[in-house]
């Protein structure tokens, strides 16, 4: 946990807060902040995709979370260029910036406080979360933890090269397996559906085999019903869905999502009846080769460090959260969000200790799963106690 003491510099705001955009230079000669209250302008979507090119920073994803209703936007313009929208949501003191999985500059967020600060006397506390950042100094008193990583593969210009750039024992993989499935089941086929050529029982089907997996392994899925239905909204929308049948029936499938040239992964599964093939990587490497097929950029393997995303030459990037305090008075004022937050922080760190000893059956790690499953149920406890209510991811 970093604190700092850095003294913000606030401007001094004479207009009301209204429902209008407010216009304020801060540099009168290149920078422009607007401000558009329970309002998100209709430039915005296309904006968000051309700056940030993410789908937790795009229009699609906030309005699929139902954050588009109640929600502020924040424009920062480089004289005549765009150059910074971020959407928000005023809680009673608390402002929470939207966007997420992006990578945001320090200055960007120095310039984002000081704007808040001053123009809305109410709001205590502003928050960051999912966020890739490399800060050394921020204005007020501010806490900042690791809360998660996105693991990304830059996307080469061919299949051919991606596949030469791979370990000698993931492309001899590749290639038997793929012949080999082949030849025990001719009727395997893959296919790639994109937006409105994905139909809701697909999704169902890929999500289903999930769930299954998951099951196998005593764990939950993270797809449950509410997330599976909001993935086929999505997924007409920009879905990109890798997709492998045998005589007919979904055996695996590889939900991602398209925003600009980039790729997110949601779900990758496969029918443990073809464990012997290992046809969830296989489907992983058809749906990458495609996604360089059409161009693409980048493939966001998300959160959860899984040995085949590095495998497939995933590189890690760490994701943040950030919560910056108008003052101390404020800090300790918001104790229980402040506790919330840390503790949430300790279990993270707590967390990739355990993975690390996880597979060494020792007195140690046997101490680290019971204190962890004791761990977890603590925010929630404190928020209570403290009143404070939920609002992450």
């Amino acid at each position: 946990m970093k604190w700092t003491n850095t003294a913000a510099q606030y401007q001094s705001m004479d207009e009301p807060v209204t429902g209008f955009a407010v216009n304020r230079t801060i540099n009168r000669e290149v920078i422009t902040i607007s401000c558009y209250d329970n309002e998100i302008p209709e430039f915005v979507e296309a904006e968000l995709s051309r700056i940030y090119g993410n789908l937790y920073s795009s229009l699609l994803k906030f309005r699929s979370d139902g954050n588009d209703c109640v929600s502020s936007t924040y424009v920062v313009h480089l004289g005549e260029r765009l150059i910074t929208v971020f959407l928000f949501r005023k809680d009673g003191g608390k402002v929470r910036v939207l966007n997420q999985v992006i990578r945001i500059d320090e200055e960007d967020i120095t310039r984002f406080t000081n704007y808040i600060f001053a123009r809305f006397a109410s709001s205590a506390v502003i928050s960051f979360e999912y966020v890739q950042v490399n800060i050394q100094r921020l204005p007020g008193i501010y806490q900042r933890f690791n809360i998660s990583e996105n693991i990304v593969l830059r996307l080469p210009d061919s299949a051919e090269k991606y596949l030469a750039s791979l370990g000698k024992n993931l492309r001899t993989a590749i290639h038997r397996y793929r012949k080999k499935i082949q030849k025990d089941h001719p009727s395997f086929g893959f296919d790639i559906l994109a937006k409105d050529q994905i139909n809701a029982q697909t999704i169902r089907d890929i999500v289903d085999l999930n769930r299954a997996r998951m099951e196998g392994k005593n764990k939950v899925s993270s797809m449950g019903d509410v997330e599976t239905e909001k993935s086929i909204r999505l997924a007409i929308q920009c879905g990109f869905v890798g997709v492998a049948r045998i005589n007919g029936r979904v055996c695996a499938g590889c939900i991602t999502f398209q925003v600009g040239s980039n790729y997110f992964m949601a779900v990758l599964a496969h029918d443990p009846a073809y464990d012997d093939y290992r046809l969830g990587k296989l489907c992983c490497y058809l749906t990458i080769t495609e996604c360089i097929a059409r161009k693409g950029e980048e493939f966001h393997f998300l959160w959860g460090e899984y040995q085949y995303k590095y495998s497939f030459l995933g590189v890690k990037q760490n994701l943040d959260s950030i919560s910056i305090y108008r003052s101390y008075f404020h800090f300790f004022l918001n104790g229980g969000f402040v506790l919330r937050t840390a503790i949430r922080g300790y279990i993270r760190q707590a967390t990739l200790w355990f993975h690390k000893s996880k597979r060494q059956d020792t007195l140690i790690s046997r101490f680290a799963v019971t204190s962890l499953q004791y761990m977890r149920q603590m925010p929630q406890s404190l928020s209570n106690a403290f009143g404070v209510r939920k609002n992450g991811k």
